[in-house]
């Protein structure tokens, strides 16, 4: 079933089916104030961070997920009939009510009619504040005088903390104080103590905002929460709203609300406009001065414009024409986006992750890097360094490093038992990748701070990162899994081995001898080689079954993915990063990425193991936790799927390389999204395996890896247009009936119109350029040879 379209040419996602099978969601703002909003208005905002900056209340697991949000009641003073401006809460018959939304990079539009009467509101964080606007205007279509009363809600807090609000009630229904003045209400919290609205870490300070209506009088309100639902009522029929006015109540203690009640009186086919501001500060002087601003809708309308263009440029450094409609809808907009998204908030605010972590995750938060540096270079280079210096001086990794109080340097180190065997191998994914991109091959030198004391080069915590797991290797020579290796649930501990990771360090040596070899560094480049060759031979002895690789080894010897195993038999990771590493060379190649194909693939992704565990012991193999097929016990994985692409691309296979891509890649999902159930415009952690009941359906969506992964899988190996240091390579691998396609890249400064000619059918292999009407053999255009402006033709 099809619950919404992609529009390609305003860059949004229409949804015209609002009864969506999940809550379909969409960011707003910035790191500084950012905001998650639902088709249905659901939702909440927040300040620097969603948990410790959360003045929103927002209740995880909920049905629907999205309660509470931004409402807008709309009541009919004549008839007393009241209905919601998006479909929820109040929820009337969809005979009767119509609403489509419009999800935008960064902005959300919806749109309902009901009873004659249009509205059409659009949620927007202005670029550079510390608020957001609801501009909402009501449209009279019945042909008759109305005469509305509207009324706003948002659910406060209690505290800004998001854990003290859901949890220590003892304390924070106490805390509250809400006021109003002259039509703008103000949230308060600890207001007998000094507020430092910048340092989130201290809780004991106190914290504001506010809510004013612009455009339109203010004729009452209310900010006690029971008073404006009821202690019986519920969202979807609020006391006040049924009342047909608000009290004028305060909340002291308890819980606050934010309702502003504003009429109406409409003549047929008259409109009105006006704008809801909500946002950090005290109501005098931040709120009278936002909601003072927000009368000029030019200035409003103005800001949208700025940050419709402010997104959409970052999204035209790499364009897409090809064949296939849903992968151009997906890299042209929403694969980068997603990854903007992913780099902006890691794992810590999104409908599912609700106050677990607070920070960037080390081992996620590396690898998020990896696909963007073309996008924001800048960016990507500020955090790159944050999340270097959150590399420690043994040359493991803080597990999150803290985007409020993180201090190099200065940091309390991991205990030995905490400590992650893949978290700094990501560096070697993310950090050439922005070197290349960027030519940036000073950064390799600069030096910089280890997380708890000492310092050193770029180059230097490479190095100290794959000393890290050399001096933590077991008996077969192979990396020690330590408390994970990205697989949470694999703990080998200090004596059991992971031959995903040791694939890892294989990669990593290569590349490390790689960037020694530019430096002119020939003892570097000498000592990486020689490495490498010793864990080569490792692997090949301990960790090739006859048929595929093995996964791991338990501290007492067991060994896991092999052949005998009954259970988790085949695992997935070792077989394509053998690939992506250079281990498997030749006709192996083949074998494991066949093997893969016959057990794991399934038409909605690659499982990541099979046969799911069962009966294993929980100690080392804690997937069993799960139900079989479901995340790491035997689902589709899809933090993985990207590197099954590079696998099968690196091998030339075109055709299965994009079968794999749209078999895991959303838009493919979009006319079947009642399996998938959540967005079907953006990535999920996982989606159930073959044998689960519920085949086909995805979770988690928006914050993970696999889009990170899937984005740079599509634009550096399908498409094969990767940065090197001295110029960039065209190499794509696609499907042999594309026989032509098109790319607008823009390559340090420089712009390339590409268009690939594969009219002999071909799934790898560029044979010539045309670079400007200049002839090149081969794939590879050096950077002297590009102007500001460039025509590339590439003959497959």
């Amino acid at each position: 079933m099809q619950y919404g379209h992609f529009d390609d040419k305003k860059k949004e996602y229409v949804i015209t089916n609002v009864q969506t099978p999940a809550s379909w969601s969409n960011y707003l703002g910035s790191t500084r104030y950012g905001a998650i909003i639902t088709n249905n208005a659901g939702g909440y905002s927040f300040f620097q961070s969603a948990v410790k900056g959360r003045f929103m209340r927002f209740r995880s697991n909920t049905i629907p997920m999205d309660q509470p949000g931004r409402y807008l009641y709309i009541r009919d003073q004549n008839s007393h009939d009241f209905w919601s401006a998006s479909w929820q809460p109040v929820g009337k018959p969809m005979v009767q009510y119509k609403s489509v939304c419009r999800h935008g990079t960064a902005y959300t539009v919806i749109e309902s009619t009901y009873s004659g009467i249009q509205s059409e509101t659009r949620y927007f964080v202005p670029l550079g504040k510390d608020y957001e606007y609801w501009h909402c205007k009501i449209t009279n279509t019945s042909g008759q005088k109305r005469s509305l009363r509207l009324f706003t809600y948002v659910e406060y807090a209690t505290h800004f903390n998001m854990h003290q609000d859901i949890v220590n009630l003892q304390y924070t229904q106490y805390i509250l104080r809400m006021r109003e003045e002259n039509g703008i209400i103000e949230q308060g919290v600890n207001v007998n103590l000094p507020a430092d609205p910048h340092n989130l870490v201290d809780e004991d300070t106190s914290n504001y905002s506010f809510l004013g209506i612009a455009g339109v009088p203010v004729t009452g309100y209310d900010t006690d929460r029971e008073k404006f639902i009821g202690l019986y009522g519920d969202y979807s029929k609020p006391e006040t709203v049924v009342r047909g006015a608000c009290a004028q109540s305060i909340a002291v203690g308890n819980n606050g609300c934010g309702s502003l009640q504003v009429d109406l009186e409409l003549q047929p086919s008259e409109s009105r406009e006006f704008v809801v501001v909500m946002g950090i500060g005290l109501v005098d002087p931040t709120g009278k001065q936002a909601v003072e601003e927000a009368k000029d809708l030019t200035l409003v309308n103005k800001r949208f414009d700025e940050l419709v263009k402010y997104w959409h440029s970052r999204l035209r450094q790499f364009t897409v024409s090809t064949p296939s409609a849903g992968f151009n809808s997906m890299i042209n907009v929403w694969s980068p986006y997603n990854c903007l998204i992913t780099f902006a908030w890691s794992r810590a605010a999104s409908l599912v992750y609700a106050g677990e972590r607070d920070g960037y995750g080390y081992r996620d938060t590396v690898q998020d890097l990896v696909s963007i540096p073309h996008i924001i270079p800048d960016e990507t280079r500020q955090r790159l360094e944050l999340m270097i210096t959150g590399q420690v001086s043994t040359g493991g990794a803080m597990p999150v490093v803290s985007f409020l109080d993180h201090a190099p340097g200065k940091m309390q180190p991991p205990g030995e038992k905490e400590y992650r065997s893949d978290d700094c191998m990501w560096l070697f994914n993310a950090i050439p990748n922005y070197v290349k991109e960027t030519g940036d091959t000073d950064f390799y030198l600069k030096v910089l701070p280890y997380a708890d004391k000492g310092g050193d080069t770029v180059l230097g915590h490479m190095k100290r990162a794959m000393e890290f797991n050399l001096q933590r290797s077991g008996v077969h020579g192979l990396p020690c899994g330590l408390l994970a290796d990205w697989n949470d649930c694999l703990e080998l501990g200090h004596g059991g081995e992971t031959v995903f990771v040791a694939l890892q360090l294989y990669y990593a040596f290569g590349v490390y001898a790689e960037i020694c070899e530019r430096l002119n560094m020939s003892g570097e480049v000498e000592w990486a080689h020689k490495q490498k060759d010793i864990l080569g031979k490792n692997i090949e002895k301990y960790a090739w079954d006859g048929d595929w690789y093995l996964r791991a080894y338990s501290e007492e010897g067991r060994v896991f993915g092999s052949k005998s195993s009954e259970e988790g038999s085949l695992w997935l990771n070792p077989q394509t990063w053998s690939v992506i590493s250079g281990h498997a060379k030749g006709d192996r190649i083949e074998k494991v990425l066949d093997i893969v194909n016959q057990r794991l693939a399934t038409d909605y992704g690659i499982m990541i193991c099979d046969p799911p565990y069962k009966k294993e012991k929980l100690a080392v193999i804690r997937a069993v936790l799960f139900n079989e097929r479901m995340k790491e016990n035997g689902s589709i994985f899809n933090h993985t799927q990207g590197w099954v692409v590079m696998a099968e691309a690196i091998k030339g296979n075109g055709n299965r390389a994009f079968d794999y891509y749209k078999s895991f890649m959303p838009a493919s999902q979009n006319e079947r999204a009642e399996i998938r159930k959540i967005e079907p415009y953006v990535y999920s952690q996982s989606t159930h395996g073959r044998s689960s009941p519920r085949h086909g359906t995805s979770s988690l969506p928006w914050l993970t890896g696999a889009a990170t992964w899937a984005y740079h899988s599509a634009v550096q190996y399908i498409l094969g247009i990767r940065p090197e240091y001295d110029g960039i390579t065209i190499d794509p691998c696609v499907p042999s009936d594309w026989k032509e396609f098109s790319v607008f890249r823009v390559f340090r400064g420089k712009t390339l119109n590409i268009s690939i000619i594969n009219q002999v059918g071909r799934q790898k292999g560029i044979r010539q350029l045309e670079v400007n009407g200049e002839t090149i053999q081969g794939g590879f255009i050096h950077i002297e040879k590009l102007k500001e402006t460039n025509t590339v033709k590439a003959y497959m």
